[in-house]
């Protein structure tokens, strides 16, 4: 309990001495992991566990159209792919590939936007730098260098800003590139997936 509460005057000190950028640091920093969270989430249940292409089709050729969120992004497919066909090969084809589309397009939603907030943190730290060493110049204009007192209070709200712009733009630029790698991947099983309908649906056409 002690630790607890030392670790939270530590951040409580901290988030004041950094002064008036450490606001927007803040709001910044909420927004941006409520946004991986989001993807996150989002991607997880897209990516767990994917319906093959043999399954896929299976269900195309007896009419069952599988549940809501069964197959991950796979069954999302399919499921779309079976609500729009025609009943006609040739038509169907080009259901299937605007269905592939379609799905893939929420993949990559948000993480454009995760970047640019995940850029944008050194830099307000990068404000607060130069606001703190603007406020440790006003002091040394005033008073010299005999305040020290508020010298330091300058130059910790410099360092503390740097430091939080940091904090939060690495973890979350590492996040948005994990992200990015795992929307790939389903993008690159969907895109397989569609293949292995469209070759069916061919051989289905020459019958």
């Amino acid at each position: 309990m002690i630790f607890f509460e030392e670790h939270v005057y530590a951040l409580s000190t901290s988030f004041h001495t950094g002064g008036p950028v450490m606001v927007p640091l803040l709001l910044v920093s909420l927004v941006v992991w409520l946004l991986i969270a989001e993807r996150w989430l989002y991607l997880r249940q897209m990516g767990r566990k994917m319906m093959s292409g043999e399954e896929a089709w299976r269900h195309i050729e007896q009419g069952k159209i599988p549940a809501a969120g069964r197959g991950g992004m796979a069954g999302l497919l399919t499921r779309r792919f079976m609500e729009e066909r025609s009943g006609d090969p040739l038509l169907d084809k080009r259901i299937l590939d605007e269905v592939v589309q379609s799905v893939q397009r929420p993949l990559n939603g948000l993480l454009p936007l995760i970047g640019v907030l995940a850029a944008l943190t050194p830099l307000l730290g990068l404000l607060g730098t130069v606001t703190g060493m603007m406020s440790t110049f006003k002091v040394m204009s005033l008073f010299g260098t005999g305040d020290a007192r508020g010298m330091a209070s300058g130059i910790s709200e410099a360092l503390i800003t740097t430091e939080t712009g940091l904090i939060i733009a690495i973890p979350a630029m590492y996040m948005k590139n994990y992200l990015e790698h795992r929307a790939q991947q389903i993008g690159e099983q969907i895109v397989s997936t569609g293949y292995f309908l469209r070759r069916h649906l061919h051989g289905k056409e020459s019958e």
